[in-house]
């Protein structure tokens, strides 16, 4: 597959009568793109792409007849002389990106690179820079013009990455990432439109590394935080980007939790000691920002889950600091008190988050059950997933306000946060009576539908008297209240009319059922095609026949078939037999015999 996509993006211009004259042409963009995406990269697999990497130079090798000798190594240089096709130049472009990738692979390790791991994966580095340096001097005698620019377009990316991944000389970084994407932004406006489409990605790609090296310059006025939605881009030239951003990241955070000494909920304060703990929490802040930020409603839901499972893992890996610190504070009983309370307040932090990423759930799955199905593939949502979502948030609001409510001294705060809690979970439960009467009237049963959706209809006057007692400003709960009591109202009605028809049209349905049945069993018999043979009858694509095609019945009926006769003998048991003793013949015994007996 690999020797095929060469062919399809090389070609060797045969103008010149000359070998060493031939000008050879490689669109190497396309090549390793589809190379990358072939073989690992579009799951972000740098170990598997070097093995491919490594494969391919093998194969390339034999072809070529360019080994380094069979006993003893012997190196050969790719020299300018060499280069008689196009393939020479593909080694030592697959020697750069084999390189390459084996130092990403370093750079993607669960816990980072080590200070050993990491001299290795610099020195990965510079020998894919050393590849793509001389396979920009062979492109630049055995190439076409085009080639030649890609090429040390290339160079310089690598050149750029070195430099990125040392964290010094950002000025001469910067000047490479502008040489590359400057080659890239012109080669993007010619040639076919995947062409076209690879170079501007590849721009967009070199778009946040040439920000992040205005910034460490001082050129550029972005914030730390900022970064974040530069590195929510995808692509293998956006790898190194990404660690390097989260580095600079947790160093910010760490920067920042110096500071972070108490921790204030509900008119708590909380000592904050340990400086995990502190990063663990700034963590979590910042990502709620993001959020409930101005830039929040541009967030599309996928996005939005993603951020919050973040979330859950900064609180759940401060609440397992917090307990950890907890278990050996020993008997100070101040401490304790204070690890106790920060707990509490963590947990009740991270009970809001579910609350809120389930009732996103519910959103998206609401959309999908009002809006119509416009694809053949697209998945619609039934009420029953609803009643489960809505069993979800019951379960957290329950769960939430028996945390609120556990401690001796509660602050106004927490009372007003207790009472909120048991306004959602009554606006939760008219919800899901509501999707289960939607249930149970989709199966038919009109009965309890009618009965959930009056019982919906109770509970949503009742939310809307407790939102008005307690002076709630939520306009947004209000409205869905209303809607959602409109709604079962009306509901209500239907299943109530549906029930009436129902019964009033029941005899009737089933005395035209019963008058269809014949006792004489003159009924029209169906047909099956192996009953008629010797008819043709288009079954297949005819719009005149009705129903599904029966080609013999199954299982098939029983059928009498031939037995022998089974004999049954009443009279043998009285039956008197004459003796024949008179005809049995008799043991004559001897003299000797007998005295043996």
């Amino acid at each position: 597959m690999a020797r095929e996509n060469g062919a399809s993006a090389m070609e060797v211009d045969d103008s010149q009568s000359d070998p060493n004259m031939q000008k050879f042409s490689i669109n190497v963009l396309q090549l390793l793109k589809s190379a990358q995406m072939q073989h690992g990269l579009r799951h972000g697999d740098y170990a598997r792409y070097r093995r491919y990497c490594t494969a391919r130079l093998r194969r390339l090798y034999r072809s070529l007849k360019f080994t380094h000798g069979r006993g003893r190594y012997a190196r050969k240089a790719v020299t300018e002389s060499c280069v008689t096709e196009v393939r020479f130049l593909h080694l030592v472009l697959y020697s750069a990106e084999r390189a390459w990738s084996h130092a990403m692979e370093k750079r993607q390790l669960p816990d980072g690179p080590n200070s050993r791991q990491r001299i290795h994966l610099i020195g990965r580095l510079r020998k894919a820079v050393k590849w793509a340096t001389l396979f920009s001097q062979l492109c630049s005698v055995k190439g076409d013009s085009r080639t030649s620019l890609e090429a040390e377009a290339y160079a310089s990316y690598m050149k750029a990455n070195l430099l990125f991944e040392q964290d010094r000389n950002w000025d001469t970084a910067l000047m490479n990432f502008k040489s590359a994407r400057a080659v890239y932004e012109e080669l993007g406006k010619y040639g076919d439109l995947e062409n076209q489409v690879l170079c501007r990605e590849r721009v967009e790609e070199l778009e946040p590394s040439i920000r992040y090296c205005l910034h460490k310059i001082g050129e550029s006025n972005l914030q730390t935080s900022e970064f974040l939605h530069i590195g929510e881009m995808e692509g293998p030239a956006l790898d190194l980007f990404k660690a390097k951003l989260e580095v600079v990241m947790a160093e910010a955070r760490t920067q920042q939790a110096a500071s972070l000494t108490e921790f204030h909920w509900l008119g708590h304060r909380f000592p904050i000691s340990n400086a995990k703990t502190r990063v663990a929490i700034l963590k979590a802040q910042d990502l709620e920002k993001d959020l409930n930020g101005p830039a929040a409603e541009s967030l599309s839901s996928e996005k939005r889950l993603t951020v919050f499972d973040k979330i859950f893992a900064a609180y759940n890996e401060a609440r397992s600091c917090i307990r950890n610190e907890l278990a050996s504070a020993g008997n100070a009983e101040n401490v304790k008190d204070d690890l106790n309370g920060l707990d509490k307040a963590v947990s009740a932090l991270l009970l809001q988050q579910t609350i809120e990423r389930n009732q996103l759930l519910v959103s998206i799955a609401k959309s999908k059950l009002i809006k119509r199905r416009e694809e053949k593939n697209e998945k619609v949502t039934k009420p029953e997933e609803l009643v489960r979502l809505y069993d979800l948030l019951l379960q957290n609001t329950a769960d939430l306000c028996d945390l609120l409510t556990s401690g001796r001294d509660q602050k106004p705060e927490e009372v007003a946060l207790a009472k909120e809690c048991e306004l959602k979970t009554l606006v939760f439960r008219a919800e899901r009576c509501f999707y289960l009467a939607l249930s149970y009237g989709l199966a038919g049963k009109r009965l309890e539908a009618y009965t959930l959706y009056c019982r919906a209809r109770s509970l949503a006057e009742e939310a809307l008297q407790r939102c008005d007692s307690s002076g709630s400003s939520d306009e947004t709960m209000r409205r869905e209240l209303k809607t959602l009591h409109d709604e079962s109202r009306s509901n209500s009605c239907i299943e109530h009319a549906k029930g009436i028809m129902e019964e009033f049209k029941g005899p009737e349905n089933l005395s035209k059922k019963i008058s269809t049945i014949s006792l004489s069993g003159t009924d029209k018999k169906l047909e099956k095609l192996l009953e008629k043979l010797d008819v043709y009858e288009s079954a297949v694509g005819d719009s005149s026949v009705r129903g599904v095609t029966h080609i013999a019945a199954f299982p098939p009926a029983f059928e009498a078939v031939p037995r022998n006769p089974i004999v049954v003998d009443l009279a043998y048991n009285c039956i008197e037999f004459p003796s024949l003793e008179s005809r049995m013949k008799k043991d004559k015994k001897g003299f000797i015999s007998r005295l043996w007996r």
